[in-house]
């Protein structure tokens, strides 16, 4: 069985810059900087769970209109394997989780879930980008030196 769920993890495809009508960017990446203003998206922070930072929360606020969420994938790819892909939708699918706090909401389909349970969403703005990143994800075993990929625990 952990063959067959290994195979079908790496089956999948992934981009690690997604860009979305109107020039707002969003991206995938993992800074260096230390995990920051951390909440949850529930009261009890169950292992099923997709965590959002304030920061996270406040720029969802700002970029969104009407329906639009942030959806967060995984796909395979990149140097590690896996990596993040970020995009703003509107369609909510059966298999899909919703993760809300404060009117921000984060979907992520059940295939992603399994590799980003337990994990923090935030929004970075740095210098040289702005970026919404997946962080401290106990589902990752290592990561590139980039932060857009990762592989999983077995």
């Amino acid at each position: 069985m952990a063959a067959v769920r290994g195979l079908r993890l790496i089956a999948v495809a992934l981009r690690a810059v997604t860009l979305w009508p109107g020039g707002r960017l969003l991206a995938a990446s993992r800074g260096p900087r230390a995990l920051r203003e951390l909440s949850s998206s529930s009261p009890e922070a169950g292992e099923g769970q997709i965590h959002l930072t304030d920061s996270c929360v406040q720029r969802l606020l700002e970029i969104t209109e009407g329906s639009e969420f942030l959806r967060l994938e995984v796909e395979g790819g990149g140097c590690s394997g896996f990596q993040y892909k970020f995009s703003l939708d509107t369609v909510i699918n059966p298999d899909d989780r919703v993760f809300e706090q404060g009117g921000a909401r984060v979907v992520v389909d059940s295939d992603s879930l399994a590799f980003v349970k337990g994990a923090h969403v935030d929004f970075s703005q740095e210098l040289i980008r702005s970026s919404f990143q997946v962080l401290n994800n106990p589902q990752a075993q290592q990561g590139c030196s980039c932060g857009s990929s990762f592989s999983v625990k077995l």
